[in-house]
């Protein structure tokens, strides 16, 4: 019964997201039409939201007041400001609502985990091997969003934005049925832990200081494809021979793929986890992450569609193999007192500081050296981004350090 409640929770929570996350390039370019850099603005949104958002929601959590409580309120205030978007006609007031949602909403993706996290252990439940196959049904809710939007003909309207409200609403009440999260850092021996700062103490650490950096960079990859992916083949309508294909009718269902891969990859995380150790694991993510790009780079809708379906697949590992697995590996690296703000603390690193940088400079960089007119040069956009990920990933390979436990990870992870 636990395990089908968070399953629910999980459902609905990317439900929302999915709703707008990937159509919103074709509503902002297709129907909109307003510029590309005030585009990468909307995206950083989430971006800015987190740079302050899931901390500030982890310390209320972890020293004030229950996280289902305030995951409840977090939802209720975002149903608000979604529900007001269609109503907007101008990309400066349509900023601003958007990252009041975002600052609802992008905290209760790190309470999300900590609800699950706080629940599992208080039925001793080994979360590396019970959580995954729960959030696999966070990326099915996320599918599901998506094909609804898709097929319901609402990839370029408003009307979008009312769904995922309704949603909204709908998890803000399901949510104060779950399981008591009750406050575990209310001590407060300093000045650090009467703030909630303590899950900063982890940069002390040289290996939690180089995770967390990785994380970052990471991060600015991670809501590339979200951003333009859907836009990207839209625009192959513009020439004639693509006009009549598939993935120019249905993009979003084509680029729902990389959610369905997610829900394989998410199930492999236990074995991969525990067989391989975190380093191992985020290394294929950032290699997934350059063949992400490249594929998408020589890529088209009809004699190259088999590159954009292979790209959707390696999505699946790119994601979860670094999202998935490092909230996972935090969570084997701090306390229970800490437990909501460590995992806030990652959210701040990757779709904090790494999510705005990415999408500033990739709206920035589009419009200047990508953008002739009207027309994008995608093979360009993408190799770019290609690039970037495989010099992470080299520098990764040389500089992070971290021997792999398998006993010591079981040892940490139920108790």
């Amino acid at each position: 019964m636990l395990k089908f409640r968070l399953i629910l929770m999980n459902f609905i929570q990317f439900f929302i997201w999915g709703c707008w996350l990937l159509t919103i390039g074709a509503y902002w370019f297709q129907t909109k039409k307003w510029s590309p850099s005030d585009f990468g603005l909307i995206f950083s949104t989430m971006g800015i939201a987190s740079l302050f958002m899931p901390t500030i929601a982890g310390i209320i959590a972890d020293k004030w007041l229950n996280a289902e409580r305030l995951y409840a309120l977090l939802h209720f205030l975002g149903g608000c400001c979604l529900f007001i978007l269609p109503q907007i006609n101008d990309s400066k007031t349509f900023f601003w609502i958007m990252l009041l949602n975002a600052m609802c909403y992008m905290p209760t993706i790190s309470l999300a985990i900590t609800i699950c996290y706080d629940s599992l252990k208080q039925y001793n439940y080994d979360v590396i091997k019970i959580y995954p196959p729960i959030r696999v049904f966070g990326t099915i809710g996320f599918i599901v969003a998506l094909w609804t939007i898709s097929l319901t003909g609402l990839e370029k309207s408003a009307t979008q934005f009312y769904v995922s409200s309704i949603s909204a609403f709908l998890l803000s009440f399901y949510s104060l049925t779950l399981p008591k999260c009750i406050p575990k850092g209310k001590e407060k021996n300093n000045i650090i832990d009467a703030l909630g700062l303590r899950a900063f103490t982890l940069f002390r650490s040289y290996k939690m200081t180089l995770f967390f950096i990785f994380s970052f960079l990471l991060g600015i990859s991670l809501q590339l494809t979200n951003a333009y992916g859907d836009t990207f083949l839209h625009d192959f309508s513009k020439v004639p021979e693509y006009t009549n294909s598939i993935a120019v009718k249905y993009p979003a269902i084509i680029m729902s793929i990389s959610q369905i891969s997610e829900t394989l990859f998410i199930l492999t995380i236990p074995f991969f986890l525990k067989r391989f150790g975190i380093k191992n694991v985020m290394l294929m993510s950032m290699i997934a992450w350059v063949l992400r790009f490249g594929l998408f780079a020589f890529g088209n809708p009809t004699t190259g569609l088999w590159m954009i379906i292979l790209s959707c697949i390696v999505y699946g590992m790119a994601f979860d193999f670094f999202n998935i697995s490092g909230s996972l590996f935090v969570e084997t690296q701090v306390s229970p007192a800490i437990r909501a703000s460590s995992q806030g603390l990652f959210m701040f690193m990757t779709n904090g500081l790494g999510s705005l940088t990415g999408s500033i400079l990739s709206g920035l960089i589009i419009e200047k050296f990508f953008k002739i007119g009207d027309v994008f040069i995608w093979k360009n956009i993408w190799l770019t981004f290609s690039v970037y990920s495989l010099v992470v990933a080299f520098l990764f390979l040389i500089l992070f350090k971290h021997k792999h436990n398998p006993a010591e990870l079981d040892a940490k992870i139920v108790h």
